[in-house]
């Protein structure tokens, strides 16, 4: 067994240090000339601005958190707890530190060509996704060596949680807010390009593409890794007499995943635009079908039971289908994109309606590709088969994230570009990099949110046996109570942030507005506009709205367990269950399908940059982008942040809730 456990250290600790070699190598390129590093730099002071505010705020609502758990369920759990979120918060560090150095050599290179650009964004995105499956595998595994004991770590997965859900929140409303504010003032208004450096928000919305995609996704995807792990060793612990290495399993299918996504890393190449996303897909392709074979040798080896390896299997055979299929909803290449552009020519509001329908209807084919995961894992090992399948997808983050974080650096990197006013050639390399960048990241959110579904249904399990709960009826009227309250929460939630983005991208448009109007020249290049204006204000809007989304995150199934009682709280953990999945597969691929339709129309159809259409075309991605980078996203920390405080608080709820009715 020590052996195991060495190997596991071992392969957590390869890619930490993969991610340190990447990083020498992308710090060591060239950089660009004195242009785009001042603006490069600026970018950076903002992210990094942004990030020690946040995190400021958050340490608090740590610290707090951790002083309730001490001396309601013990010393452990509030550890456990801290670590969770200090490693999560160092996650999110990581990826946008690397973010922010890798944007502009990715622009310099993009000089050279669309290989060397390519080359230099999958890099910096391999950083994060390399640090996010080190950092978690490294972290439950230390912790489980010496606690012996997967209910002594549900702290650390509720530590992850919770910093993923205000990352998520935080980078999402400053992004987004940032970038609302810029579009409608500087495309709709005043007509001018995305990254022109006459646009003050300009560096505010460069800022959020870091803070929310790189930042806010490492946290999520360190979450969403941390907490599939954890579920699945403590349903492990249900047949562990029967069989012994049920625990240590998941542990050893990360451990594999990580050896097989970093060789997947090696063959992610190209130097022509219509295969960009091939070669990204190909590197998917490759990590899961050698992690297949992994899975095969340490089943063979650990459980000797070759029904465990086809539940793994399935979840790798969801994860590429999930990819495949958001893939055909968002890229521009594809006909519900091209729906959505076509529906532009007749004004803003077909767009939007177009956008709303393919966004529904984007649903069903990952459903049903959930529900069959479901169903084959459940075949095969029964409920720890399904864990067993939310494992397996989960392990896949390292190559899923590397292809995600690609996104906004090669977005950065166009606006670098745009605003050092670097040649045409060099915009095209980015710009072909940055389309597919929005698909990539709309694959990574259907990702995180497909095994958000697997690993909550996981959690839920281990809570219904954590309280005793063989059924649940659905005739019991506190039961329905549930369901209702827990199905709401996702559309509150969403309201909130939608809300926030709102508030904020008002505040960005009325100072853009100021500027243009007080700042004589700024149109005409003669003057330079307040860029730290605008950064300061979208880093306060989000730092202001996020705490309630984490109050409600937190406190709803606390209050539904202490007064309803524990049948009601599993009513409520059913409920946010399935309509946070619906809704987050909608507002993501509905998001991602206009921005890349406004993109369609840029590369020359339907009167291409500046006509109607592109006019409406901008509108849909306005209302999209909130969407796909702030409520979406941010509903998969949420599902699970519901579900692990209930496992969490069971045995509290146990022994206080039913007094309280």
């Amino acid at each position: 067994m020590e052996m195991i456990f060495l190997a596991i250290l071992a392969m957590s600790i390869l890619a930490i240090l993969y991610a340190g070699i990447l990083s020498a190598y992308i710090l060591k390129q060239d950089a660009g000339n004195a242009k785009m590093k001042e603006i490069a730099d600026a970018i950076a002071e903002g992210a990094m601005a942004f990030l020690l505010r946040q995190n400021k705020t958050v340490a608090v609502v740590v610290v707090v958190i951790a002083a309730f758990l001490w001396p309601t369920l013990g010393m452990q759990t509030a550890v456990t707890f801290v670590l969770g979120a200090l490693f999560s918060a160092v996650a999110g560090f990581i990826g946008m530190m690397i973010s922010v150095k890798a944007n502009v050599r990715t622009a310099q290179a993009a000089n050279k060509g669309l290989r060397e650009a390519m080359d230099i964004g999958f890099k910096g995105g391999t950083v994060t996704g390399m640090a996010v499956v080190g950092l978690g595998l490294l972290g439950i595994t230390l912790m489980f060596v010496v606690f012996n004991d997967p209910k002594m770590i549900i702290g650390f997965g509720f530590g992850a949680s919770l910093i993923s859900l205000f990352a998520r929140v935080g980078g999402g409303i400053y992004t987004k807010g940032a970038d609302v504010g810029a579009d409608l003032v500087g495309k709709v208004e005043k007509g001018i390009p995305e990254d022109d450096p006459r646009n003050p928000a300009v560096i505010a919305d460069n800022v959020g593409d870091n803070v929310g995609d790189c930042a806010g996704m490492a946290a999520d995807l360190f979450e969403s890794y941390s907490v599939t792990l954890i579920a699945a060793m403590l349903l492990g612990l249900a047949i562990i007499k029967d069989v012994p290495n049920a625990v240590v399993y998941p542990m050893a299918l990360g451990a594999v995943a990580i050896l097989a996504s970093i060789i997947g890393t090696f063959i992610v190449r190209t130097d022509q635009k219509e295969k960009i996303w091939p070669a990204l897909n190909s590197g998917i392709w490759l990590t899961a079908i050698l992690s297949a074979a992994g899975f095969y040798e340490v089943t063979v080896v650990l459980m000797k039971n070759l029904a465990y390896f086809f539940a793994a299997l399935t979840g790798l055979i969801v994860t590429v289908a999930l990819g495949q299929i958001i893939e055909y909803y968002t890229s521009k290449d594809k006909k519900p994109t091209q729906l959505v552009a076509e529906a532009s020519t007749t004004g803003a509001g077909t767009n939007i309606i177009m956008g709303l329908a393919i966004g529904m209807e984007s649903t069903v084919a990952p459903i049903l590709v959930i529900c069959a995961g479901i169903f084959a894992s459940y075949y095969f090992a029964g409920v720890y088969g399904i864990a067993i399948a939310a494992m397996a997808m989960i392990a896949m983050t390292g190559i899923v994230v590397s292809v995600d974080s690609f996104g906004p650096i090669t977005d950065n990197a166009g606006g670098i570009a745009e605003m050092a006013g670097l040649p045409e050639k060099v915009r095209d390399h980015t710009d072909a990099l940055d389309a597919v960048g929005n698909t990539t990241k709309a694959v990574t959110k259907g990702f995180a949110i497909g095994g958000a579904a697997l690993a909550a249904l996981s959690l839920f399990v281990a809570y219904s046996e954590e309280v005793k709960l063989s059924v649940i009826n659905i005739l019991d009227y506190k039961v329905v109570i549930g369901l209702f309250i827990g199905g709401m929460l996702p559309f509150i939630f969403s309201s909130l942030t939608m809300r926030a983005v709102g508030r904020a991208a008002k505040l960005i448009v009325e100072e853009v507005r100021r500027q243009f109007r007080d700042i004589k020249g700024i149109m005409q290049r003669k003057a330079k506009p307040d860029y730290a204006a605008c950064v300061d204000i979208s880093t306060k809007a989000a730092i202001k709205e996020l705490i309630m989304p984490g109050i409600i995150a937190v406190a709803s199934p606390l209050i539904v367990g202490l007064v309803l009682g524990p049948e009601a709280l599993g009513g409520l953990l059913a409920g946010v269950i399935v309509t946070g999945l619906l809704l987050a597969i909608m507002q993501t691929t509905g998001g991602a399908t206009w921005d890349n339709a406004k993109k369609y129309i840029e590369s020359g159809n339907y009167g291409g940059k500046g006509s109607d259409a592109h006019k409406a075309a901008v509108v849909g991605d306005t209302v999209g982008d909130p969407f796909k980078d702030t409520s979406g996203p941010a509903l998969n920390p949420l599902i699970k942040v519901v579900n692990t405080v209930a496992l969490l608080a069971a045995s509290f709820i146990l022994a206080y809730g039913l007094k309280l009715i």
